[in-house]
């Protein structure tokens, strides 16, 4: 009998999180959901449950931003066996420049948007390297290519995320196990949630979540190491 994949997907329920579960929802899958609210988690499982296509849903209800939650999580997975896929995508963005920034704006943005990735990546990675396979896809910004004003911590953040997924690569290569960081422009989710969209001048979740499932089909000697993706126009000024 086939294995049933396991993939684990964090900040699932809204966004790029939620086009993503919806992308890899197909036969034999079981999909290990991570978010903060409770009732649109329940919501998302629910619009994603699909007993005909053999997709199997369970949710776990957390902040990532807390270390132990983080590993509490990564043991929860761990249950279900080795992962298959692993997307850390939970985030937050609080828009501000270093110097005047408000105080604790660093240490938010770096405990959710690269501590919480940092902490469930480690506690999965043993049952992944045992079982000698998988992918890890970091979800990463052109902010980590480039800093700009009003990027302030956030930045910084994923620029850490980046050097995280480069310092995966290099030390899981041998190891049968892929890592991709992807960078995506301006995405209408809830950072931009007063952007009218209307002349669909930035993207949408489901462009990344098409991109980062495309990644997981090549050959098991080809890897995607980055993925950066903007706004046909650019990013916007």
């Amino acid at each position: 009998m086939q294995k049933r994949k396991n993939i684990v997907i964090t900040g699932a329920t809204k966004g790029i999180g939620f086009s993503l579960a919806v992308v890899f929802s197909e036969p034999n899958t079981r999909l290990l959901l991570c978010a903060r609210n409770k009732d649109e988690l329940g919501l998302a499982s629910s619009a994603l449950t699909n007993a005909e296509q053999d997709v199997e849903v369970h949710s776990f209800c957390g902040d990532l931003s807390d270390k132990p939650t983080a590993i509490e999580f990564a043991a929860w997975c761990n249950e279900y066996g080795a992962t298959d896929i692993l997307i850390n995508n939970v985030g937050t963005f609080i828009p501000g420049d270093v110097s005047t920034e408000a105080d604790g704006s660093v240490e938010k943005m770096m405990d959710t948007n690269f501590y919480s990735a940092y902490h469930l990546t480690r506690a999965l990675l043993p049952k992944m390297i045992e079982a000698g396979s998988g992918h890890i896809f970091n979800i990463c910004s052109v902010a980590a290519l480039k800093a700009y004003n009003g990027g302030g911590s956030y930045s910084i953040s994923k620029f850490a995320m980046d050097g995280f997924s480069q310092n995966l690569r290099s030390e899981l290569q041998d190891k049968n196990i892929k890592v991709t960081a992807v960078f995506p422009g301006a995405v209408m989710t809830n950072s931009w949630k007063d952007f009218d969209n209307s002349n669909q001048r930035i993207m949408e979740p489901e462009d990344v979540a098409i991109m980062v499932k495309a990644s997981t089909l090549l050959s098991a000697q080809s890897t995607v190491e980055e993925i950066v993706m903007r706004p046909q126009l650019g990013d916007l000024p």
